[in-house]
């Protein structure tokens, strides 16, 4: 699979390419972060991970837990939580549909990748369904007849 080109004006500093493999993404947010200045620019400098990041709803605010950031070389050390739970940024109507979709049985809410837009830092989030193992042995041989069907079709050119 490709990597996702961006949008003019943004730059993709980390992606979670596992949660593609993982869930089948229904519906897509974007949604701001409150970080710290070092956190930025490590971020940045593409330093930065959403393997174990998930998003959840607490008290009518939405918070993202488990992402980990390395602190900044040049930032000061002390007092700092790589994998701090950092708030994230939406519309009250936003978090209040968010809130009734993850009543649903099944669904989740997983961070799909970090960018920058216009200087600001902002969160892909997706409103996923985990796929069970045969459902992600069926996407693999699905991918692969088609990049078979484009190799056939490249070579009768």
């Amino acid at each position: 699979m490709s990597p996702r080109k961006d949008h003019p004006g943004q730059r993709t500093a980390v992606s979670n390419r596992r949660a593609l493999r993982d869930y089948e993404i229904l519906e897509r947010f974007e949604a701001g972060i409150a970080l710290t200045g070092s956190e930025v620019k490590s971020l940045r400098g593409g330093r930065g991970s959403l393997g174990e990041a998930f998003a959840r709803v607490r008290d009518g605010e939405l918070w993202l837990e488990g992402m980990h950031i390395p602190p900044y070389e040049q930032g000061d050390k002390r007092h700092y939580d790589p994998v701090r739970t950092r708030k994230l940024l939406l519309h009250r109507i936003e978090i209040q549909r968010l809130i009734g979709k993850t009543a649903e049985k099944g669904l989740a809410l997983v961070p799909l990748r970090v960018y920058f837009a216009h200087g600001l830092a902002k969160l892909e989030l997706g409103l996923g369904r985990g796929k069970r193992q045969f459902e992600k042995r069926q996407a693999i041989a699905e991918r692969e007849h088609r990049r078979e069907m484009e190799r056939a079709a490249g070579r009768r050119r």
